[in-house]
């Protein structure tokens, strides 16, 4: 565990993403084009040990890695209690 003193913090996050296509017509897509943060640190702390501190929290973090890593996704849809497969959607 780090031993530092943190006077306050905050972030903001902003998501820029394009929903586009249509509903009716089936081609509904929705692309990202970025995820901005902005941190905020107070702290009398030296810079090596905040730039350490913000690593390794930017590097544990579940959210960003989500985001920057790729990561497989499985799909299962069920229908009235019976799996239903959708070709291109559920994993077969």
């Amino acid at each position: 565990m780090m031993k530092m003193e943190i006077k306050g913090a905050s972030v903001s996050v902003r998501f820029r993403k394009l929903l586009g296509g249509s509903v009716l017509k089936g081609t509904v897509f929705n692309k990202w084009e970025a995820v901005d943060t902005h941190l905020k640190v107070e702290s009398d702390e030296p810079a090596d040990r905040l730039a350490h501190l913000i690593r390794n929290a930017k590097n544990g973090c579940f959210a960003e890695a989500l985001i920057t890593e790729p990561v497989p996704l499985h799909s299962t849809v069920e229908v009235n209690g019976e799996p239903f497969r959708i070709e291109g959607v559920t994993a077969d």
